[in-house]
């Protein structure tokens, strides 16, 4: 019989996610608790959700008996909430960015450690059908040298997106299109392609009279030698997501959903008939499963109670941090950049600019 798990959710907002992914494993989770900064909205999404406890102070709610805290935040509060949920002795689910910074990303890893209890960063795009199909494709051998890959996140953010006071604003959200919104797909490119090795990027600010970026670029060479290209904007005149990777005999193309770009149908085109035949009937293969947040619960279920490696570990985003930094720090410089980034680097310290540096 499987371990049921306590977990308790703070941040009623994308929250409400995680709090139906949970629920959809009924079997393996229970959302005992909810914290909120409002706590009369904690109180009606509980009531709402089936939940037994509402809160409004963070320290309070650690001190529930939980073995996961689910941190779904503001950017700037998930490393010190991380930090304290991992000292209270519980497991962690961490929203992206999960640190503000390389160097907390590299502190929160050493008191993971410390701890004897295990982060999750949150990337649940990488748990669908579509993408499942090609890494089954990859397995089978069907995919060869890389060559070129293209993201494009084109999305559309009108003014009355940023009436809420944290976002778009440097101290709060921690940089604009290029992590709330863009930082999912760019994951699941090196998720599919394996690390950068340089960064060559241009941001602007052109849709919203906000701080931070809505419109982004770049230019990547990976380490594997092949090139890809990235497009952010939020001025699109519909929200569309899309992934498309070019290899040695097959491309691979995915939906256009903006938010489950993941997802099948994918296209996956080999350059004969017969070939194409093959890769068809390999795709068949692969069973449907639990998607997006359930996808990834269901692998930290079995990776808290069986052991083994984690759906997501700190290890594993942080190449979503390291491109974030390079990515800004081109962008300011005009200057590619380099990966890895190491401690002696001018932001491994914090993105951020510099009079919102001092003052987070």
């Amino acid at each position: 019989m499987s371990v049921r798990l306590k977990v308790g959710v703070v941040g009623c907002g994308v929250g409400v996610g995680h709090i139906k992914g949970y629920q959809e494993l009924p079997d393996l989770y229970s959302v005992e608790a909810l914290c909120d900064i409002d706590p009369a909205r904690a109180k009606a999404i509980a009531g709402e959700h089936g939940v037994r406890a509402s809160i409004g102070d963070f320290d309070e709610f650690l001190r529930h008996d939980l073995d996961i805290v689910d941190i779904c935040t503001p950017s700037a509060l998930h490393f010190e909430q991380a930090k304290k949920a991992l000292l209270a002795g519980r497991h962690v689910v961490v929203e992206k960015p999960f640190a503000s910074s390389l160097a907390e990303a590299d502190a929160l890893a050493e008191i993971e450690e410390q701890s004897g209890k295990r982060v999750c960063p949150v990337f649940q795009y990488r748990f669908a059908d579509g993408i499942a199909q090609f890494l089954h494709l990859r397995e089978r051998g069907f995919v060869g040298k890389a060559y070129v890959a293209t993201v494009e996140t084109h999305w559309r953010r009108l003014p009355a997106y940023y009436d809420n006071p944290w976002r778009g604003r440097w101290a709060t959200e921690l940089g604009g299109c290029m992590i709330t919104h863009a930082i999912h797909n760019h994951d699941m490119l090196t998720h599919v392609l394996g690390p950068v090795r340089s960064v060559f990027a241009r941001t602007s600010t052109r849709v919203n009279p906000i701080e931070t970026e809505d419109c982004a670029a770049a230019v990547l060479e990976m380490a594997d030698g092949s090139l890809a290209t990235l497009s952010v904007t939020l001025g699109a005149e519909e929200d569309m997501s899309r992934l498309r990777f070019c290899f040695e005999g097959l491309t691979a193309e995915s939906n256009r959903s903006p938010y489950n770009p993941g997802t099948a149908p994918w296209r996956f085109i080999a350059a004969d008939p017969e070939r194409q035949r093959a890769v068809d009937e390999a795709v068949a293969e692969v069973e449907p499963a639990p998607e997006r947040y359930a996808g990834q619960f269901l692998r930290l279920h079995r990776a808290l109670t069986e052991g083994g490696a984690l759906p997501v570990s700190i290890a594993d985003a942080r190449p979503s941090l390291e491109l974030i930094t390079a990515a800004y720090h081109s962008a300011r410089t005009g200057e590619a950049v380099r990966l890895p980034i190491g401690r002696d680097h001018p932001l491994y310290a914090g993105w951020l600019p510099a009079p919102d540096r001092e003052v987070a």
